[in-house]
């Protein structure tokens, strides 16, 4: 049965639920609503909201989660339609009620907005390094085509062939 499910009569469509779904797409924040995760339990022990100790065991449950997806020992079920929902419900066959305390104090908004923005955060730099690759690629290319002859364009329109002049980095002919 789903975590929101105890007020329906019958089962949820199927193509209503693969719908619903995402956990095929977030499922590469894992990491992200792990460490998420691990911060809002912390907060929640410091500020007296749960127990020292369920924090703790939140905190440990968490850890151990994050070691056995990344060892591949884990598979996400649809069922629970995101990563968040399948970490808690990991989380809480794992520590039983104490599991559910993790979502003390914040909505799925709140980890979705946490989520997605240390995954971009992350990210950045990557596609950053992509952008600095192509921009060689395209050097590299006009490097090797300074004498290719080529139609020039004027107001989007075709106009005298010519040769594209190569202008270094730096070295701008204003």
């Amino acid at each position: 049965m789903k975590l929101w499910g105890g007020r329906f009569d019958k089962e949820t469509d199927a193509l209503v639920n693969d719908f619903n779904s995402s956990i095929r797409f977030d499922a590469r924040m894992y990491r992200e609503d792990i460490e998420g995760s691990i911060a809002h339990a912390t907060m929640l022990g410091e500020q007296g909201i749960i127990s020292k100790e369920e924090a703790e065991q939140l905190v440990t449950g968490l850890r151990e989660l994050l070691a056995d997806i990344q060892a591949g020992k884990v598979e996400f079920s649809e069922d629970n339609e995101d990563i968040h929902m399948n970490v808690e419900t990991l989380l809480t066959q794992r520590l039983g009620a104490t599991g559910k305390r993790l979502h003390t104090g914040r909505s799925r908004n709140d980890q979705v907005a946490v989520d997605f923005r240390m995954y971009v955060r992350g990210e950045i730099p990557k596609i950053v390094e992509m952008l600095l690759e192509l921009e060689r690629v395209l050097v590299r290319q006009a490097e090797a085509n300074v004498d290719t002859v080529m139609p020039g364009y004027t107001h989007l329109q075709r106009a005298q062939p010519g040769l594209r002049q190569y202008v270094p980095p730096g070295h701008h002919p204003l």
